[in-house]
């Protein structure tokens, strides 16, 4: 059965960094591309950002590109979202979703976990 737990989230002022991390099971973790996704209130699912199966090629939806980074840790099947200067819009519960074979840029996910809660607020 494949799992995906995420953990990290919480209350963070503007400006403020988070770091979030995925545990996954019950899958070849290192063969699938890993993706964030996100949902603000009252909106629809939103791709953040996907990291290939090796870890070498990372992309991101334009609104966080150069605050938050992908990254993976093979060996030890989890997936992590280093966030930096988060702002009010950011605001969301973020998931951990496993992708396909290929690397793309959707909300395409064949799973997800559960999601963590990120409030960004003064």
């Amino acid at each position: 059965e494949v799992q995906l737990v995420e953990s990290g989230g919480g209350l963070v002022q503007p400006g403020g960094s988070l770091r979030l991390s995925c545990a996954a099971s019950g899958f070849a973790f290192g063969v699938y591309t890993m993706k964030w996704v996100r949902q603000a209130p009252g909106k629809g699912l939103e791709w953040v950002s996907s990291i290939s199966n090796g870890g070498r090629t990372t992309r991101y939806v334009d609104s966080v590109k150069g605050r938050f980074t992908i990254s993976r840790d093979n060996a030890k099947n989890t997936l992590y979202l280093q966030m930096n200067s988060l702002k009010p819009e950011d605001t969301a519960v973020y998931y951990c979703a496993k992708g396909s074979l290929e690397m793309d840029s959707s909300t395409y996910y064949t799973n997800r976990g559960q999601g963590t809660q990120i409030t960004v607020t003064s």
